[in-house]
């Protein structure tokens, strides 16, 4: 599992990869209920976290709206839509670091000193 990345938006907050995939879920359905039903988690479990995240944050990522697909409207804030942004762009600077690593540890194998 890919370990939680520190995210400095005001506050140092951790920022999972159930969480970030959650916001992302959000961010496309337009309600917390569908997000979670999209996940395969309950909505208790999905509030829960919403809940969590906006609690971490100085302001919410996460707001209620009116409407929305499958009960109750949700959308990301302004600082939601930058806070998945920036855990993606760390995300995919991790992977490229692991995946460097990998190819350098495997020449070592191949040629050892």
């Amino acid at each position: 599992m890919r370990p939680r990345i520190r995210l400095l938006i005001g506050d140092a907050v951790a920022l999972g990869p159930g969480k970030a995939s959650l916001l992302e879920a959000i961010g496309q359905t337009g309600s917390i209920a569908a997000a979670a039903r999209s996940m395969g988690m309950s909505y208790g479990r999905a509030w829960q976290l919403v809940q969590a995240m906006n609690g971490d944050f100085r302001s919410p990522l996460i707001e209620r709206v009116a409407g929305g697909r499958g009960g109750g409207g949700a959308m990301l804030t302004e600082l939601g839509r930058d806070a998945l942004d920036r855990y993606r762009a760390m995300e995919a600077q991790a992977d490229a670091a692991v995946s460097d690593a990998l190819d350098q540890f495997a020449m070592i194998l191949k040629n050892p000193p």
